[in-house]
């Protein structure tokens, strides 16, 4: 029987979105906004109005509990993942070669889940890339969260202070009864967070936390329930000016100066 494969697009914005079969383009944080004439996320079960602070992740839950499939993936508008041996240069390129359902579909006869290659921060473990560049405080209470309700990741998560390396980005195609526990427990994480960070003083920037929270917890759960996966190439379809981005982590670590937007 053929596997039904659907991976979302999370966007705000009318975008180039991949033509193959595979894609279904979503617009997340669509409550109260105008229709930018893709699949809103705030149909049927949804938390669209939280996607000031859970970035994609109201996309997600969009997607676990409303789509009809037996796997289900997330990548963004301007970040894909590949099978290409070298990522083209020009976003033309770039879009002729993201991942497609015929190539998902073979990786899948194999794997349960297809993530992106780790990113590596080279210079500090990902607790410490953490605190350098964001408020550190959501992260520790998440911690607390955990030991408290979900001991069994508390050793996986006090790895954050070891590793350099993560699956980033909240991307991955996954089989939907995993889909279905990772999820369930994220996001009763992410709920109870809610209730206990104090963000009076955080600006629309860092009140984002909860997405990037969400990003370490994903290796957190793999690792934790010894998860097998395979791994491929993500493309980032527009340029980024590293050199600035670079910059700012050296003013983070060094100076203490908080990110204050995205690159």
């Amino acid at each position: 029987m053929k596997k039904k494969i659907k991976v979302i697009v999370a966007t705000h914005k009318d975008y180039q979105m991949p033509k193959d079969e595979l894609y279904l383009p979503v617009q997340v944080g669509a409550k109260g906004k105008d229709s930018i004439g893709f699949t809103r996320d705030d149909t049927k079960k949804n938390i669209s109005e939280k996607n000031p602070y859970f970035c994609e992740l109201t996309g997600l839950y969009w997607a676990w509990k409303n789509l009809d499939a037996d796997y289900i993936g997330l990548v963004h508008y301007r970040r894909h993942l590949t099978l290409a041996k070298k990522v083209p240069k020009t976003t033309k390129e770039k879009f002729e070669c993201v991942l497609t359902l015929k190539e998902v579909d073979s990786l899948l006869k194999r794997f349960d889940i297809i993530l992106p290659t780790k990113r590596n921060y080279y210079i500090e473990n990902l607790y410490n890339h953490y605190k350098h560049t964001m408020y550190i405080e959501p992260l520790d209470e998440t911690r607390k969260i955990i030991e408290e309700k979900y001991p069994k990741y508390l050793k996986e998560f006090d790895n954050l202070k070891k590793r350099k390396k993560a699956h980033m980005f909240n991307m991955f195609i996954m089989k939907k009864e995993k889909l279905d526990d990772y999820c369930e427990w994220l996001y009763d994480i992410l709920f109870e967070l809610e209730k206990r960070v104090d963000t009076t003083n955080y600006t629309a920037f860092h009140n984002r936390f909860y997405g990037r929270v969400s990003e370490l917890l994903l290796d957190v759960y793999l690792r934790t329930n010894e998860m097998k996966y395979t791994e491929v190439k993500f493309m980032d379809m527009e340029n980024i000016n590293w050199r600035k981005k670079g910059t700012s982590f050296l003013k983070a670590k060094f100076f203490g100066k908080k990110y204050d937007k995205s690159f």
